[in-house]
């Protein structure tokens, strides 16, 4: 079998398709890719791995297509990345950059989360390669990743990561609530990204009248994917007892004056600078989260 010339014809007829069929670029890539990957895994077999330099110097002068041996190397990858991970069919949802950016991930679990919120959210490249980096799925809770794998219903508190990583580009020193809320309003749709899908910001510094007291919830949400509102308290010290008790406060308000027969009751998430999980094991209310917070 002359593995270069299957090559050749693999490419120039993919250069052919995405010139005249726009539509279906991105599955022609894919398709083509991986047969390239298998056929060079093929020749490797036969030749050894230092064929990929020649096919690419040939190409090029044959051709004019410009494929370096790095290029023909992720194809290689590519093929073994499916294989490997037992992949029946190739989300349409998501390009070959969008692949390329997945390969370096050993577990397929992690990879089938990426896929997921990659097709959920629409993300583009960029925003995939930042989620991988700031090491979304291994900040996600081991109860939630039992479920992915199991495909078991999940909840609106399940993709809330711990901790959560926040963009300080205000270049201050976090020493204060407000100064916590500020930066985290520098960057609101990151900081939304963080706690899941779903997520709309209300407000800040909402105002509640209780008795003959005004107080003031750090931050107001709503939840459109599971139809509820979310109290967020922001917090620099570890968690204490009293925060618990401020929050259920402000939850029950929200149920009593906001939320509609309709909607699912409030939850409330604590962030604070130290997760002190011996309070939380005592909370009765499973609605409030406690989570840490990192400044990146």
């Amino acid at each position: 079998m002359n593995y270069y010339n299957e090559i050749k014809n693999e490419l120039i007829n993919n250069e052919i398709t995405k010139k005249v069929k726009d539509y279906s670029k991105n599955r022609s890539d894919l398709s083509t890719y991986y047969n390239v990957g298998k056929l060079l895994s093929e020749a490797g077999k036969h030749y050894g791995e230092g064929i990929i330099k020649e096919y690419s110097k040939k190409l090029k002068e044959d051709t004019n297509l410009k494929y370096s041996k790095s290029s023909l190397y992720v194809m290689l990858k590519f093929y073994r990345f499916i294989n490997q991970n037992n992949f029946q069919t190739l989300s349409g949802n998501l390009n070959w950059s969008h692949y390329c950016e997945l390969l370096s991930i050993n577990n397929i679990d992690e990879i089938n989360y990426y896929i997921m919120i990659t097709e959920q959210q629409n993300l583009s490249v960029r925003e995939l390669r930042e989620r991988i980096k700031n090491k979304e799925y291994e900040r996600l809770d081991d109860k939630t990743k039992e479920k992915l794998i199991s495909s078991k219903e999940t909840s609106v508190v399940d993709f809330i990561k711990n901790p959560i990583a926040i963009k300080n580009t205000t270049n201050k020193e976090i020493i204060s609530e407000k100064v916590l809320q500020k930066v985290i309003l520098e960057d609101i749709p990151n900081f939304l990204d963080e706690l899941g899908s779903g997520f709309t910001f209300i407000k800040n510094e909402y105002k509640i009248k209780i008795g003959n007291r005004y107080n003031y919830i750090d931050l107001l949400l709503y939840n459109i994917k599971f139809n509820c509102y979310v109290v967020v308290e922001l917090k620099v010290t570890e968690l204490k007892k009293e925060h618990i008790g401020q929050i259920e406060v402000y939850m029950n308000y929200i149920d009593r004056n906001l939320k509609e027969i309709n909607q699912d009751k409030t939850i409330g998430i604590i962030i604070c600078k130290k997760d002190n999980k011996f309070i939380m094991e005592y909370c009765s209310d499973s609605r409030i989260l406690a989570r840490e917070y990192q400044e990146i």
